[in-house]
């Protein structure tokens, strides 16, 4: 199977965990609280992600030089946009409670948190059609860190578009559209780097971390922690060290 095509399937994958927190959200009542803590276990696994899987390899591949500028270049690319989105009415994209405003209340929100929503996706999906590059086969700790993520990531911000009035249709048509430029972005960042040089895909691998890291801080803590408060530190431990030991099984 091409590269290629092989990244867009698992991006597919990933991308269908939005889904299903989506369809959990609407069917099923969660208790906010319960929707924080699986937010909070949900950053807990992706810091351990950008840590094993993503950083420290690109160091390595790439050098410390290109890493330290991709990374703080793809969060500050990240914070910018994300700025920009906010002032549009996608600031609590992601909050399940009562915080993202109606179209009513604020004009063009519902296209500014779905463009939000893809924000967030892409770089995550990027990262794992590199992960096929090296020709052993997708990246177990990425794909589960970014599975295991994005179904806290659907779930709350599902809950929060429900009870800012929005209907199935947009809530579902939403989270399809970014499974499917979830598989799309992966495939193209595959196919796009498969003849790329080692410093190149370091770099890129680096600018995807440090757009995930500060969409973990702006966007997946603040709700994990308005409800779980003491807790959110223990239940982002325990996230982390899910994925560190997914990382070492995979070695």
């Amino acid at each position: 199977m091409p590269v290629g095509v092989e990244a867009g399937l698992w991006g597919l994958v990933a991308g269908a965990a939005l889904v299903l927190g989506a369809l959990v959200a609407w069917w099923v009542r969660v208790p906010q609280r319960v929707v924080a803590g699986v937010m909070a276990f949900g950053a807990g696994v992706l810091l351990a992600a950008l840590a094993f899987e993503l950083v420290a390899p690109a160091e390595e591949q790439g050098g410390l030089g290109p890493t330290v500028a991709g990374f703080l270049g793809g969060a500050v690319a990240y914070v910018a946009a994300n700025a920009w989105l906010a002032r549009r009415g996608a600031r609590h994209r992601k909050r399940s409670g009562g915080h993202q405003p109606s179209e009513q209340e604020a004009a063009g929100s519902g296209a500014a948190i779905a463009v939000g929503a893809l924000l967030d996706g892409v770089p995550e999906s990027v990262v794992l059609g590199l992960s096929l590059l090296g020709g052993e086969g997708v990246g177990l700790g990425v794909l589960v860190a970014v599975f295991l993520s994005n179904v806290p990531e659907g779930l709350s911000s599902a809950a929060g578009m429900k009870r800012a009035g929005r209907g199935p249709r947009y809530v579902f048509g939403v989270w399809g559209a970014i499974a499917a430029a979830s598989g799309l972005a992966a495939a193209l960042g595959a196919a796009a780097l498969g003849g790329a040089s080692p410093t190149t895909v370091a770099v890129i691998t680096a600018v995807a971390a440090g757009a995930i890291l500060a969409m973990v801080a702006d966007t997946m803590i603040p709700e994990a922690f308005e409800r779980t408060h003491a807790l959110t530190g223990l239940v982002t431990a325990l996230g982390f060290l899910t994925a560190f030991a997914v990382h070492q099984l995979g070695e």
